[in-house]
């Protein structure tokens, strides 16, 4: 028995058939262009997102010269905690959070 691959319609519907009722029935009309209504608009934020992700996706967060220095430096026993230092950069930190949140509530 041959079986044959080919794309046959069945009962009389074709394939096309079926994607012009799905466009009938999801409003879509291929014989008229798009109304101005049909526009998506974003918002500036979508650009920043954008770029954020593109520093990520590319490593532009993370100086890993600057990490493996560090690293080597825990390994060797070189690596020295300041803990003012970073006391004063959590309290940096924290204010910085404190002026966004009042910021994005006013």
């Amino acid at each position: 028995m041959k079986i044959d691959n080919s794309i046959k319609t069945v009962g009389g519907i074709s394939v096309s058939d079926d994607r012009k009722r799905a466009d009938k029935s999801a409003g879509v009309n291929p014989n008229h262009p798009a109304s101005p209504a049909d526009n998506v608009h974003l918002s500036p934020l979508s650009s920043q997102l954008q770029a954020i992700e593109s520093d990520l996706a590319h490593g532009g967060v993370v100086d890993r010269a600057r990490v493996e220095e560090i690293k080597q430096a825990i390994s060797d026993g070189r690596f020295k905690v300041n803990p003012e230092v970073i006391a004063d950069r959590l309290l940096e930190t924290v204010r910085d959070l404190i002026q966004f949140h009042r910021g994005k509530a006013g």
